[in-house]
């Protein structure tokens, strides 16, 4: 498992521990940190991680229909009423991210036997 998804777990069950309380702007804080450390210590990251890092932002800024140089935790909180429930839909949505490629790669897969089976 990656580094990244790893400590997000491990975020996600006790965040007390890691970032002092449940919230979405400590969340990104301690990430932008994170990502860091890994970097200064010459740590590769993974392809998971790439795509996170690259794409997730943009992903969410598609999601909620906005342009803005504004983080993804702020984007996040526009649409949440505090810290905590920004955590928690961060996590759904870290999720529904996540899993976005499995079901194109189903459809692409689908649309590619469709194909050959028509060639045939």
């Amino acid at each position: 498992m990656s580094k990244l998804f790893e400590i997000l777990q491990k975020i996600q069950a006790k965040p007390g521990m890691y970032i002092g309380c449940a919230s979405v702007s400590d969340l990104f804080h301690f990430l932008v940190g994170f990502k860091t450390a890994l970097r200064e210590l010459e740590v590769k990251a993974t392809e998971e991680e790439m795509d996170f890092y690259r794409e997730f932002q943009p992903w969410l800024q598609k999601k909620y229909h906005v342009s803005t140089s504004n983080s993804w935790a702020k984007i996040i909180m526009l649409h949440c009423g505090n810290e905590q429930e920004g955590f928690n839909t961060f996590y759904r949505l870290l999720d529904e991210f996540q899993n976005r490629d499995k079901s194109l790669e189903h459809q692409q897969k689908v649309t590619a036997s469709y194909e050959v089976v028509n060639k045939s």
